[in-house]
């Protein structure tokens, strides 16, 4: 190979392994974008509420960064096969990272909001709901760097879990509700909260497709596994017939 050649393939190496290094960096501030915003809720901490929606600004300029390097690639390298999946791969989930970052700085908002609250009761279901959302999510982000579509799959299959915990949240908040007017307006914040937290496993799952697709070649045949209910829930008056 001419040494100009060689010159050329080494760059546009280079340059793949830097938009691999920039979307597994901005998974990394996501990831603790939402792990300061699941805290704030639960430990009532409005000022670190405060950062995470401060922060939401650097995910909205590096999703530019990103979407500029992928654009210019596109252009100058005309990529082909797994160098175009891996480019369009990255694109895709550089939208779904800032859709998460989004997600958080929303939970962090009403976290802000629900601490002038005080609740007459506790929080553990939410808490058990942030966590396995936050393990997914690391996960897919370490998915991300290592491409490994094994793991990816994980996060794909484990987003079942997620939506069990927040139709549980969801019937528990609307119970609280209906047994006292007083907890309608901090219910309402949380149920929004799940919400968000139960959409961040959304857009995990979503990159666990790109990532599938990006590996092998191959898109997920399978139907998604899903099991929020919550929006054929029937609320029924205590009291009365059936």
């Amino acid at each position: 190979m001419p040494e100009s050649a060689e010159h050329i393939v080494k760059s546009y190496e280079q340059e793949l392994k830097h938009l691999a290094g920039l979307i597994t960096e901005m998974g990394g501030m996501v990831e603790n974008e939402v792990s300061l915003a699941t805290n704030a809720v639960l430990d009532g901490d409005a000022e670190l509420a405060a950062k995470v929606v401060e922060g939401d600004a650097k995910v909205d300029a590096m999703e530019r960064d990103i979407e500029a390097f992928v654009i210019r690639m596109l252009a100058l390298r005309q990529p082909v096969a797994g160098d175009l999946r891996q480019i369009v791969a990255a694109l895709k989930m550089t939208g779904d990272l800032e859709r998460i970052g989004d997600y958080a700085a929303n939970v962090a908002k009403r976290s802000i909001v629900l601490g002038q609250y005080s609740l007459p009761f506790s929080l553990a279901g939410l808490g058990h709901m942030s966590r396995l959302v936050q393990e997914n999510l690391k996960a897919i982000v370490d998915a991300i760097g290592e491409k490994d579509a094994e793991k990816a799959l994980h996060v794909w299959r484990s987003d079942e879990a997620i939506d069990g915990f927040y139709n549980a949240i969801f019937r528990e908040l609307i119970t609280y509700m209906m047994e006292d007017p007083r907890n309608i307006t901090p219910c309402t914040h949380l149920l929004f909260i799940a919400k968000n937290l139960e959409r961040i496993g959304d857009h995990a799952t979503n990159i666990a497709e790109t990532i599938h697709y990006a590996v092998t070649g191959t898109p997920l045949s399978e139907a998604r596994p899903k099991a929020d209910t919550s929006s054929y829930a029937v609320v029924r008056p205590s009291g009365g017939g059936a």
